[in-house]
C-alpha cells in the first residue's frame, strides 16, 4: 500500500484528504508542522508527501528545499495562492504538482495516483550509452565523460528525455509532459531554469561542450556533435 504523508495545519482539510486517500487504498500519516515532518521523513520512508505551503513553523517551500537535501520523495504542494510565480518556484525547488485550495479531493487523489505511477521503478536494465553520456535508469544516474552528474529527479528525467532522441527538438510543453507536470499548470518557463542548471553541471565537466542546444521559439534538443 502506498504510504502518504500529509503535512497540513488545518484539521478539516487534512481529514478530507485522509478520507479520500484511504478510500482509494492508501495509508496516510498526518502532521501539522513542517519541522516534525522533516524529522519523520529523515527516518521513515514514504511514497509521497502532500505539503501545505502556509505552515505555521516553516513554509512549505523552505521545507521542500530542506527535504531535497536528503530525499527525492515526490511532493505535491497545497496552497491558497494561485500566483504563477508560486507555481514556478514550487516546481523549480523539486515539487511534482501544485494544487490550489479549495480543491476536489477526487482530483487530488487522481493526481497522487498519476504521480506514483510515473515514479514507479522501471524494470531492471543495463546502462544505456549515448555518446559521452551513460544513462542508468535503474539507479537514476547519468554519467558524462565518465563523471557522475549530481542531478535532481526533474533534471534526470529532462536530460534522459533529450538523450533518448538526439537532434529532436522538444518544446517546453513536451518536456513538461515527460516530467509528468500538467502543461496547464503554468510551469513552462521553469524548463528554462532546469536547462540552465543542467548546462552548468555539464560545463563543470567539459567547458567547451554544448550538448543541449537551444532552438529559439521552439525548444531544446540534444546534439551529439556538440558533446
Amino acid at each position: 500500500m502506498p504510504h502518504i504523508l500529509i503535512v497540513e495545519d488545518e484539521a478539516a482539510i487534512a481529514d478530507t484528504l485522509i478520507y479520500a486517500l484511504q478510500a482509494e487504498g492508501f495509508t496516510t500519516c498526518w502532521l501539522s508542522l513542517a519541522g516534525d515532518a522533516l524529522a519523520l521523513l529523515a527516518r521513515e520512508a514514504f511514497d509521497m508527501v502532500i505539503l501545505d505551503v502556509g505552515l505555521p513553523d516553516i513554509s512549505g517551500f523552505e521545507a521542500c528545499k530542506r527535504l531535497r537535501r536528503f530525499s527525492e520523495v515526490p511532493v505535491m504542494f497545497l496552497t491558497a495562492r494561485n500566483d504563477e510565480i508560486d507555481r514556478v518556484v514550487g516546481l523549480e525547488i523539486g515539487a511534482d504538482d501544485y494544487v490550489v485550495k479549495p480543491f476536489s479531493p477526487r482530483e487530488v487523489t487522481a493526481r497522487v495516483k498519476a504521480i506514483l505511477k510515473r515514479v514507479a521503478p522501471s524494470p531492471v536494465a543495463a546502462p544505456v550509452p549515448s555518446g559521452p553520456f551513460q544513462v542508468d535508469s535503474e539507479r537514476v544516474q547519468i554519467h558524462y565523460r565518465g563523471h557522475l552528474l549530481g542531478l535532481t529527479r526533474h533534471e534526470f528525467r529532462l536530460l534522459q528525455t533529450l538523450l533518448a532522441q538526439p537532434e529532436r527538438v522538444f518544446s517546453r510543453e513536451q518536456l513538461l509532459d515527460h516530467l509528468g507536470v500538467c502543461v496547464d499548470a503554468g510551469y513552462e518557463r521553469s524548463i528554462d531554469s532546469h536547462i540552465k542548471s543542467l548546462r552548468a553541471k555539464l560545463r563543470a565537466i567539459a567547458a567547451d561542450a554544448e550538448p543541449i542546444q537551444t532552438h529559439r521559439g521552439l525548444g531544446y534538443s540534444y546534439s551529439p556533435s556538440h558533446s
